[in-house]
């Protein structure tokens, strides 16, 4: 009796290698070399970090983030064994006994209801072969996957095996699918997560909790009950976790944090490296930013700018063309008019170094990305008196020195310019620190006619303001358009001392290999003399401290602080 079921059961087997081997030699010449797999670099994101490690963005076509065997955790091998190869670690690339037991369950049944594609098989499939439905496709795929055994260990092939499968929305490998579906990485994992990740593994599109919830968990609880047969599991444990719920949204690991930034790192980097360079070779991104300052600065600005814009809406008409817009709106299926939505951006580097902490470009960058912290070209207003007064200090001038503050009429171009003050109110000879303090325009206008306007720019150029400056006696209020990133860059000569930082963005850039292929350190120019520096600095107190810049004190603000406030035309 042993003998007859010894030849019953080995007698398929030894006809499968036969024909097996037979196949071999058919198809030979037409499989794949398998050594190519030593030369494989799969497509790689390019992860952007700020200055603590926080990923920001993951730049890709494929989202991909390669993890060793060694970080995957256990739960989630025994799951996908469980699932997909039971008896991977024991069969040479192809399991004959599982794909007999296949094809007498799908002659029972009268359909396909199970297949016997081994782990190895399928990576060969994805790796060599397509996915058409045909006996030779299916034939090379068996040969390739005993080629790949021949050539790599188990461990290897099933670390391959878990970076290379495609998990839906645009993740690619394990590490992407987790963060996509639990914003966690993969080895913080647990065992329910695992059955999940495994079930959306066999039909990504199909079993994604994002869109079909339901079906996600009815596939995951399958994966439960799989491992409880395989024993990698117990049966009350699965019960318990078949009832936790699937979340159907997924988590912020692909959203950029802090996005004005991130795209400026990324413009930089398309244009040194080019599209192909960073969208495909894993790089890793160190940058400047801070993101615990950007979150609290996003948090002051959004409230700030949402104040401002609810005050405008309450003191202007609805009719008012200069504060609102016609659209279209399709609820009502015609025009209405609707306040213009107010803009802003924000802006903070360490005048230490120039690295940027944080960048705010705009209120939605889903909306609109136009960078205006960069990109935007504004008049700074009398936030660009500082410079005037710099020249001065710089040559001669002394803060207690008197300048008169009257009406002035000049002669600019044939035409008749009547500058004014803000406040219109007019103090006679006044310091130039008081002038500064309450930043008075006649007093501005006057010290640049003394110290000339271009020399002012020669100032400005050398403390970092790239935008083109006409030598206009209006360039002491702020006329000529410059941008916030040469604004604060200049600005920072003040409290250094006189020496200006070029701005920092990126600090380094390693490749896939962990090689450094870019480093950045500050780079320093000495611009003014430490003296005027100082004494520029100690004015600039003075405005937060006594003058149009008191509104920081009354929000509490008492750190040793320097600015100044500026307004543009018809504010």
């Amino acid at each position: 009796m042993f003998l007859i079921f010894a030849i019953a059961f080995l007698t398929p087997i030894v006809g499968g290698l036969f024909v097996m081997f037979s196949a071999y030699e058919l198809y030979r010449d037409a499989l794949p070399d398998t050594q190519t797999l030593e030369e494989y670099e799969p497509t790689l994101s390019t992860i952007v970090y700020d200055i603590h490690g926080e990923v920001l963005a993951e730049l890709a076509g494929e989202k991909r983030t390669w993890v060793t065997l060694d970080s995957i955790p256990p739960v989630l091998i025994d799951a996908l064994l469980s699932a997909e190869d039971k008896h991977f670690y024991s069969h040479w690339g192809v399991d004959l006994p599982a794909i007999f037991q296949a094809i007498l369950q799908n002659m029972t049944s009268g359909r396909i209801v199970r297949g016997a594609s081994t782990i190895t098989q399928q990576l060969a499939r994805t790796l060599f072969l397509t996915r058409e439905r045909t006996i030779a496709r299916k034939v090379k795929e068996m040969l390739t996957a005993v080629k790949l055994e021949r050539a790599y260990s188990k461990d290897e092939i099933l670390e391959i095996f878990l970076n290379q499968n495609y998990m839906g929305r645009g993740a690619y490998g394990i590490q992407a699918a987790s963060r996509l579906y639990f914003g966690k990485n993969v080895w913080e994992i647990n065992t329910e997560e695992a059955a999940l990740l495994v079930g959306v593994l066999k039909a990504p599109e199909y079993y994604t909790p994002v869109k079909y919830p339901e079906r996600a968990q009815r596939r995951r609880n399958t994966v439960l009950d799989m491992m409880v047969d395989n024993h990698k599991l117990n049966q009350e444990t699965a019960d318990s976790l078949k009832l936790v719920p699937i979340r159907s949204e997924s988590f912020e690991g692909y959203s950029w944090k802090a996005p004005y930034f991130v795209e400026f790192v990324r413009q930089y980097l398309e244009k040194k490296y080019g599209e192909k360079f960073i969208y495909e070779q894993g790089l890793k991104v160190y940058t400047t930013l801070d993101y615990n300052m950007q979150k609290i600065a996003e948090k002051y600005f959004n409230e700030n700018i949402d104040k401002l814009q609810h005050w405008i809406e309450k003191i202007h008409h609805p009719d008012d063309p200069d504060y609102t817009e016609v659209v279209f709106d399709s609820t009502v299926a015609d025009t209405v008019r609707r306040y213009k939505q107010l803009q802003g951006a924000m802006l903070a580097m360490d005048p230490r170094t120039g690295e940027i902490r944080v960048m705010i470009g705009g209120r939605d960058f889903v909306k609109s990305k136009f960078n205006r912290a960069v990109q935007a070209l504004r008049q700074p207003g009398s936030a660009f008196k500082p410079f005037t007064f710099t020249t001065a200090i710089d040559n001669g001038y002394r803060p207690c020195d008197k300048i008169d503050d009257s009406p002035i009429v000049l002669k600019v171009g044939g035409k008749v310019w009547r500058p004014e003050n803000y406040d219109k109110k007019y103090l006679g000879p006044i310091s130039l620190r008081t002038a500064l303090k309450k930043s008075k325009n006649m007093v501005a206008i006057r010290l640049i006619q003394r110290v000339t306007p271009k020399q002012v720019i020669r100032y400005a150029r050398r403390m970092g303001i790239s935008t083109p400056l006409k030598p206009v006696p209006s360039l002491a209020i702020g006329s000529c358009e410059v941008t916030m990133l040469d604004m604060v860059t200049a600005f920072c000569v003040f409290p250094n001392n006189g020496i200006k930082p070029t701005p920092i963005w990126v600090r380094q850039i390693e490749d896939r290999e962990g090689n450094i292929i870019e480093e950045n350190r500050p780079r320093m120019d000495e611009v003014l003399p430490a003296q005027t520096a100082y004494v520029m600095t100690n004015m600039l107190q003075t405005v937060v401290d006594h003058g149009t810049g008191w509104g920081v004190r009354a929000y509490g603000f008492d750190r040793p602080c320097g600015g100044k406030t500026g307004t543009t035309n018809d504010y």
